[in-house]
């Protein structure tokens, strides 16, 4: 099993939604490590840190967003697993 890390910026209407929150459920859920903050320009970042294909999962998942959300772009660079993280928050 291969571990990575990812850092997710999400673009839309993705502020005041509830899309940090409903993020923080689904990597809860899926058993993900890392955090989601509002940025200052309206969107999202996530940074993701657990197996690969669960990693590549979410990114999906962000990409559709919860329902009150329109996610337009999903951007995503791969990073070096640290491991840095226990459970997954909201900043």
């Amino acid at each position: 099993m291969a571990f990575t890390r990812a850092r997710v910026i999400v673009r839309g209407i993705v502020q005041g939604v509830g899309f940090r929150y409903w993020t923080e459920r689904r990597a809860q859920a899926l058993g993900l490590n890392g955090w989601v903050r509002n940025l200052p320009d309206g969107s999202v970042e996530v940074l993701l840190e657990g197996e690969e294909t669960i990693v590549g999962e979410m990114i999906e998942a962000l990409h559709r967003g919860p329902p009150l959300s329109q996610v337009q772009k999903t951007d995503f660079k791969f990073e070096p697993y640290i491991g840095e993280f226990k459970g997954f928050s909201v900043r």
